[in-house]
């Protein structure tokens, strides 16, 4: 899903792309290039397999060279890593064969486990570690001297490819990380504009809920892509720093548009002047081109926005009106603003660094969410499914079977992280039973009668240009690669190519029965339910507050921020697969985000030696009781007094003083039942 997603943040479009852009012809034709100079030296260095090196390319080939470099360097460690694995099972248990696939299972499990509670690349690189052990095992099953020379081999072709995919993606009309962080900064500064355009103004719900997604998911995207702008160039890890503190900005900015959307009161009259101003400022940044080419004027604009907010009287306009709603909306105003200014200081200082050391060194963790349960899941069921194929292999005897065993171990482990292991496996089955009627006919028809690399190169780059193609459209990346790497697997072009029909036909019905039973291995064994894991991470989000709420040290805002969407990002893929059942979960997580930013205002208050013994033991009080009500009131059980303390708290707070920084506790009351009054059932446990 990672690379996938990361795919779409290059491009952009919202709607897809319906037609090769140039940046796609050039990603085409430069991996069929690098994909070729790599098998011409495989061919050069008379290399065993040279498909493998071909192969490689386009299995690390992305639109962005950093992503490139990651990619093959992870596969580079996972190839060494599963290399070493191969040659110490095989010379321990090589003797036994039972013994032998028993440990090769284990260990596909265990870097399935391991996969899965990491990211994209070092995730791919974990998954490779596992089913390569196996890739080099069984060819040398019964002989287990030929391990070292397989491994070696192995090792030597994969360093070929992306030693050819890294060096022409860098050199060759490069698409750079650090250029794409600023492009899709830009982009995103432009979309929460049009999210809070929208917001403001009583937009389309599902539009602004589409938006929503799409900022929250390109907030992560950008976390990802400091690491591969490093990769391509160190003098861009100074400024890793603003990006991460641009993301949590960002996100922050996102919070607070959607709780003034919620929370509109348009006829609040103190309330309107500030609302007008902001509602005139993103359409004014939505509308102008080239706006954040100068981000000067719209900064100056947002500290007059935000200063007028926070010096708004803090006595009602007019009678009636109330008085701790209006200062807790003109908070998230000035909120929205002053987060929306740090988002565009952020990009300036992306594209004018600033070359002094910084004194703090320290960075804003990013912390990322895992999923214990499911990784567990996905290692038994992937050492479950190669210990079984493997068990028919050796009953039966059978040997195209051990193509079988590979291809179930490669699908159960590197599909097994997806949201829907069972889609992603099928668009690679696609994409290999596409390849196969391209493969014989190159491979058992064209090349035996016309040998040569040049009439090689003729016959394949028509093939695979296309395929390029299509792994550059997000719509399409799945089946394209899976036909493009299946395409050259089938081929396994050679110097000297001949006509055997009976070993191709037998070989691509072994690869193509193993991706069925790895399938059938998702559907039957252990199979993932949307809804466990969707409560799983939402329970994990109010067990996040519940520690806000009690645990003695405050956290860092940016970690707790970093995690919630890192959570959100992960439940909303299961939650497309709900259908439109999943939006209250969807919006009660983000309200989630608001509760607890508002909790460490509360707890901030706390240690402030200036506050009231009075007022601190009232936060006290009610953070235990929020606590309480986020851990233990089940689903459908009505709301504890909560909500209700937290209004009563404001309002007395609010009559007792007027120092801002009361009134700023109040508002933070104030928003935090308002949160958990929109969706009470997000923050109940047990939800069905």
């Amino acid at each position: 899903m990672a690379w996938t997603r990361l795919k779409e943040f290059v491009e952009i479009p919202l709607n897809g792309l319906t037609q090769p852009t140039r940046s796609d012809w050039i990603f085409a034709l430069r991996t069929v290039s690098a994909g070729l100079i790599a098998l011409l030296a495989a061919y050069a260095l008379d290399l065993d397999h040279p498909q493998w090196a071909m192969m490689t390319v386009f299995i690390v080939a992305q639109p962005v060279a950093g992503m490139v470099l990651a990619k093959g360097f992870y596969r580079l460690l996972g190839t060494l890593a599963g290399g070493l694995a191969a040659i110490g099972i095989a010379s321990l248990f090589g003797t036994n064969p039972w013994v032998l696939v028993t440990a090769l299972a284990v260990w596909i499990g265990i870097c399935t486990l391991v996969s899965s509670l990491l990211r994209n690349p070092e995730a791919y690189g974990a998954a490779l570690a596992g089913y390569t052990a196996m890739i080099i095992s069984l060819p040398a099953f019964g002989q287990p001297h030929l391990v070292v020379d397989l491994a070696i081999a192995r090792c030597a072709e994969i360093v070929l490819g992306i030693v050819c995919a890294g060096v022409t993606s860098r050199l060759i009309l490069p698409k750079l990380a650090a250029d794409a962080i600023i492009s899709r900064l830009k982009r995103s500064i432009l979309d929460l504009a049009d999210y809070a355009g929208g917001a403001f103004s009583g937009g389309d719900p599902a539009s602004l809920a589409a938006l929503q997604r799409k900022l929250i998911t390109d907030a992560q995207t950008l976390a990802e892509m400091r690491t591969y702008a490093r990769l391509e160039a160190p003098s861009f890890a100074p400024r890793a720093h603003p990006v991460r503190r641009t993301i949590g900005q960002l996100l922050w900015a996102l919070s607070a548009a959607r709780a003034l959307h919620t929370h509109a009161a348009p006829k609040n009259a103190t309330l309107i002047p500030v609302r007008s101003d902001l509602q005139a400022f993103v359409g004014d940044l939505s509308e102008t081109p080239g706006a954040l080419d100068d981000t000067g004027p719209w900064v100056a604009r947002l500290d007059a926005i935000a200063a007028k907010a926070r010096d708004a009287p803090a006595t009602p306009a007019e009678p009636g009106e109330d008085r701790v709603g209006t200062i807790t909306r003109l908070t998230i105003a000035a909120d929205f603003a002053e987060a929306l200014k740090q988002v565009m200081r952020g990009l300036d200082a992306l594209r004018s660094p600033i070359s002094r050391p910084s004194r703090d060194r320290r960075q804003p963790a990013l912390v990322v969410h895992r999923d214990y349960h499911a990784a567990w899941r996905n290692a038994v069921r992937a050492a479950l499914a190669t210990l079984l194929v493997a068990a028919f292999w050796l009953t039966t005897k059978w040997s195209e079977a051990a193509g079988t065993v590979i291809l179930v171990a490669v699908v159960s482990s590197l599909f097994a992280a997806r949201p829907d292991p069972v889609q992603s496996a099928w668009g690679f089955f696609t994409g290999t039973l596409l390849a196969l009627p391209f493969a014989f006919l190159v491979g058992q028809v064209a090349l035996p009668a016309l040998p040569g690399f040049g009439w090689f190169t003729l016959f394949v780059v028509p093939i695979l240009v296309p395929a390029a193609l299509g792994m550059a459209n997000p719509r399409h990346v799945g089946v394209a690669t899976a036909f493009a790497i299946n395409f050259l697997a089938f081929l396994s072009p050679h110097q000297l190519m001949t006509y055997d029909p009976g070993p191709f036909f037998a070989g691509s019905a072994s690869i193509l029965v193993g991706i069925l039973i790895a399938i059938g291995v998702f559907i039957v064994v252990l199979p993932a339910n949307p809804w466990v894991t969707v409560e799983r991470i939402s329970q994990a989000m109010r067990e996040d507050l519940a520690r806000l709420c009690l645990h003695e040290r405050i956290p860092r805002r940016s970690a707790f921020e970093s995690l919630a969407y890192d959570r959100i990002n992960q439940l909303m893929p299961q939650l497309q697969r709900t259908g439109r059942k999943g939006d209250p979960i969807l919006g009660g997580s983000i309200a989630a985000v608001t509760v607890g930013l508002e909790v460490l205002r509360l707890r901030g208050a706390q240690v402030n030696s200036a506050m009231p013994h009075e007022t601190v033991e009232s936060i006290a009080n009610f953070l235990r009781g929020l606590a309480r009500e986020l851990l233990f009131r089940r689903h459908g059980e009505p709301q504890t007094s909560t909500v209700a303390v937290a209004r009563q708290y404001a309002a007395g707070i609010a009559d007792r003083s007027d120092r801002p920084e009361m009134l700023q506790i109040a508002a933070s009351l104030r928003i935090i039942a308002a949160a958990m009054e929109d969706y009470p059932d997000f923050f109940a446990r047990g939800r069905g």
